[in-house]
């Protein structure tokens, strides 16, 4: 029987940080072996698109330049420093 996920974690632990660097590369590389499907990608991301374009287009989303996105995080940045 196979050991409890619990139980593999510790055992994880233990290793140095290249075996475990190298044990969770093989983890997620085995998960999108198994789970991603091209073909879907795909069709999700081109479903978003039309999304996204339909909420710009009527106007409920607005783009935003970099330069504002970064004076907005400089301003979080600076006032929970304050903090």
């Amino acid at each position: 029987m196979a050991a409890a996920p619990e139980a593999l974690l510790e055992q994880a632990l233990a290793l140095s940080p290249a075996d475990r660097a190298k044990l969770a590369s093989g983890l997620l590389a085995s998960l999108e072996e198994d789970q991603v499907d091209e073909d879907e990608v795909e069709r999700l991301w081109s479903e978003e698109t039309k999304r996204r374009m339909t909420m710009l287009t009527s106007g409920e989303a607005q783009v935003v330049t970099w330069e504002h996105v970064s004076e907005r995080i400089d301003g979080l940045r600076a006032s929970s420093a304050a903090e």
